[in-house]
């Protein structure tokens, strides 16, 4: 794989080149009189009058939270009104990654397209694409653009009402130019944004044989594959991206790849070709902070931490990058900063993997009211959960990892077997393996640990639960390697999953 010169133009920082303005066609969109149009697509394209600001969002999110606390069997009438109210204040919804989205996953890059978002400030791109549609209601380029420009958006501020209008709008675009791959990769792009992944994959197909080179449309198939666990086929997804598309949002992609197939070096290799690669400051924040999270999930801390400071210097109110140095802040030993990183994290977008974060440190931190502090991130994780749900979005991965440490382990096991029946990556199969031994049935698990770790993916958290249900199900020498492997190579990965293990391995140790 080499940053090389594409076939078809391209556009800076790795992002899809624009193409020349196309004049709508008369004869082939829908015919209506011009003024209902264009009543029609003011009011598509503004459709929320108010953006409510983090803090609103937040405060919304907490009250729904204390509700569901005060009562778990809240039906009917009184939760529609709960989650309408916390719905219009700002609701929080899924923001990254299907995986881990606070790490920036490959999966989910910030390039839009030239077309859509030139300096990577999506607020004024979405309102400069709605004066556009309400002027030029016909313009389905427009319409597809501002579909994905909303697909973004939520996935940075978590507002799920996003979702529905970026619907609205790649139908708008469809409507008026049927077949259109614009609107097609937009609606691959937005069904991967809701964990639809076959789905994903479908829209992504159909928008390649309409425009091979499709930068949009070539990443999300990789994210759909990836997802779906079809990794052989990810892995050559990326080669094909790579040839027709070269650039950062392939080049990351084509790295995530590399590293589940244990392959670090060559991960870290594209990645610095990539940081290399970026032109501009999004790009830059994206890639640093990708360049961050492998180097923390190999335990060089110092790395990492130089990563994210790079990636704050090109945007410092880019969250993963902000969520990833809280997380190597606390490997490394500075809990009261990393504490301090994650309230910032979480009060601007309170989403599971921070929340989860921030709640085991001050449960390792345990001060007066630590406690208490904690129990309300879980409680804010499972106001998460149902806001996210109501966006259309298939939290069943997020629910199954939280619920199985913080929560009902009943739930955590429905949520990783219904996870797992959709779709068998390493991810599901090591939630699924930790919710059945947390549900004590670790005999079951055992098989999906392994499962977990079989593509050569070197992940601490996954090789922490294996040694546990090993060790759980009287495999000590196996447990022994395992555990180890886990605090060798990731000391730091988890503040509680951490001590767990050291405990587990003083317990076998004296066991010998």
């Amino acid at each position: 794989m080499s940053p090389r010169t594409n076939d078809s133009p391209r556009g800076s920082g790795g992002q899809e080149a624009p193409r020349p303005a196309e004049a709508p066609e008369a004869s082939k969109a829908p015919a209506a009189p011009e003024a209902p149009e264009a009543s029609r697509a003011s009011s598509a394209a503004a459709d929320a009058p108010r953006s409510p600001s983090t803090a609103e969002r937040v405060d919304a999110l907490r009250r729904f939270a204390a509700a569901v606390r005060r009562g778990r069997g809240l039906h009917g009438a009184s939760c529609a009104v709960l989650l309408a109210v916390a719905m219009t204040a700002g609701a929080v919804a899924v923001g990254g990654d299907g995986r881990d989205a606070a790490r920036a996953a490959p999966g989910v890059s910030r390039a839009v397209g030239a077309d859509v978002l030139v300096r990577g400030d999506l607020d004024t791109a979405i309102r400069s694409l709605q004066a556009h549609v309400r002027a030029q209601p016909r313009d389905f380029g427009a319409w597809a653009a501002l579909g994905l420009a909303q697909v973004e958006r939520a996935r940075t501020d978590g507002d799920p009402s996003r979702y529905a209008r970026a619907e609205r709008a790649l139908a708008r675009s469809l409507a008026l130019r049927p077949g259109n791959d614009q609107a097609l990769a937009g609606q691959a792009a937005l069904a991967a944004a809701r964990h639809d992944f076959a789905a994903a994959l479908d829209h992504a197909d159909r928008a390649l044989e309409r425009n091979p080179y499709s930068e949009r449309a070539l990443c999300s198939r990789i994210d759909a594959l990836v997802e779906l666990g079809r990794y052989m086929e990810a892995g050559r997804a990326a080669t094909v991206a790579d040839r027709r598309r070269p650039g950062v949002p392939v080049f990351t992609r084509y790295a995530y790849v590399r590293e589940l197939r244990g392959d670090v070096p060559a991960a870290r290799r594209v990645l610095h070709r990539a940081l290399d690669s970026a032109a501009g400051p999004a790009d830059v924040a994206y890639v640093a902070t990708a360049l961050g999270n492998l180097e923390r999930g190999q335990g060089r801390y110092g790395a990492a931490l130089r990563h994210y400071a790079r990636a704050l210097a090109a945007d410092d109110a880019y969250l993963p990058a902000l969520e990833g140095r809280a997380r190597a802040q606390a490997a490394d030993g500075d809990r009261a900063g990393a504490i301090t990183t994650l309230e910032q994290v979480v009060a601007r977008s309170p989403l599971p993997g921070p929340l989860v974060a921030l709640g085991e440190l001050y449960e390792d931190r345990n001060a007066p009211g630590d406690r208490a502090k904690a129990r309300e991130q879980y409680a804010l994780v499972d106001a998460w959960t149902a806001l996210a749900r109501a966006g259309g979005v298939d939290v069943d991965l997020d629910t199954a990892l939280a619920a199985a440490d913080h929560g009902d382990t009943a739930e955590a096991l429905r949520a990783a077997r219904a996870e797992w029946n959709r779709r068998r990556t390493v991810h599901t199969a090591d939630a699924l393996a930790w919710a059945l031994h947390r549900a004590g049935r670790s005999a079951e698990a055992l098989p999906y640990a392994r499962r977990a770790t079989a593509t050569g993916y070197r992940d601490a958290a996954f090789l922490h639960h294996r040694g546990m249900i090993e060790k759980a199900t009287g495999h000590d020498r196996a447990a022994r390697a395992s555990l180890t492997a886990a605090l060798e190579q990731n000391p730091g990965f988890s503040p509680l999953g951490a001590s767990a293990a050291r405990a587990a391995l003083k317990d076998l140790e004296a066991a010998r």
